[in-house]
């Protein structure tokens, strides 16, 4: 997932419709990472209908399934849906129960991402605030500045480590709080602080 700021759905929603006998139903969800996308789509699969098609999008990584519709006719529109309405880290499932009269592909295609763009379009939305996961290494003598620019930076998920001489602190902080407290840290430890930084998924 890039390091920018996205909107996610703020918490399940679903929307059933009905397009010339056949039923459909759309769910969808927040997810933060694939594996998360894939236990929702199964335990949100209804085994008795005619098909459970979806997709996911968790920032570069996507997926759709037409389960046994015509290819590109069922989980390629349910992703355009997602992506049409700018959303991330959202899986959604549209189950149909076949009601006798056959849509064509067109049909098909609009009942899909249909269903699913209306879902997501009347869902509540969330703003995701990107982190960075940072590492720093303090003396024991600065620990105590250190957590006090961690909590004024809004870091989350504060971990700490005993070495030989100090203590490594490992967190999650706001994209736009890292130079910030970089510069802090820098002037707390004089300059002598490792420091390392990676990008993650955006967190809530």
């Amino acid at each position: 997932m890039s390091a920018a700021n996205y909107q996610t759905l703020a918490s399940l929603c679903q929307l059933e419709r009905e397009v010339r006998k056949s039923r459909f139903l759309a769910i969808g969800a927040p997810v933060e990472s694939v594996d998360e996308a894939l236990a929702f789509l199964a335990a949100h699969r209804v085994v008795d209908a005619s098909h459970n098609c979806w997709a996911y999008k968790v920032g570069e990584q996507y997926r759709f399934h037409d389960d046994g519709e015509p290819g590109a006719t069922a989980g390629k529109p349910i992703l355009q849906a997602i992506e049409g309405q700018g959303l991330d880290a959202v899986a959604v499932l549209v189950v149909r129960w076949f009601g006798g009269t056959k849509l064509g592909a067109g049909g098909l295609v609009r009942a899909y991402g249909g269903t699913a763009a209306e879902c997501l379009r009347t869902a509540q939305k969330r703003e995701v605030l990107a982190r960075l996961a940072i590492s720093l290494q303090c003396s024991y003598s600065e620990q105590g500045q250190i957590r006090m620019r961690l909590a004024a930076a809004s870091a989350t998920a504060v971990a700490q480590t005993q070495l030989a001489n100090g203590l490594c602190f490992s967190a999650q902080v706001p994209l736009d709080q890292v130079e910030t407290l970089r510069r802090e840290v820098n002037d707390i430890t004089r300059g002598k602080s490792e420091w390392t930084q990676q990008a993650l998924a955006a967190s809530r």
